[in-house]
């Protein structure tokens, strides 16, 4: 590969392309591991919780605001994990879109 492409074509369009997320107003790479921090976090509780299914429960987090989807066995199992996801630092909410199911 010669050093003129390097320079006029794969150098630019790395750092174009890398630079997306921040233009387009979505995280950085700094959010983006605190993130990946909190999602840790809020699954590792889950697990450690005899009342709630953390394989039942995915969680996603961006900018902070967390998002549960799934199913749980009832109202209880679907609020304990709401309460569980909003106590873990960093989340500055949390979206509940778990669907109850018996």
């Amino acid at each position: 590969m010669s050093a003129r492409l390097l320079l006029t074509v794969i150098i630019p369009a790395t750092l174009a392309l890398s630079s997306c997320a921040v233009f387009r107003g979505q995280q950085g790479f700094g959010s983006y591991v605190g993130d990946s921090a909190v999602t840790a976090e809020v699954k590792s509780r889950f697990i450690g919780n005899t009342h709630i299914n953390a394989a039942s429960i995915t969680v996603e987090t961006m900018n902070g605001i967390v998002v549960l989807n799934g199913f749980a066995k009832n109202n209880t199992e679907k609020s304990a994990a709401e309460r569980i996801a909003g106590e873990v630092d960093g989340v500055r909410e949390v979206r509940n879109q778990i669907v109850v199911q018996p």
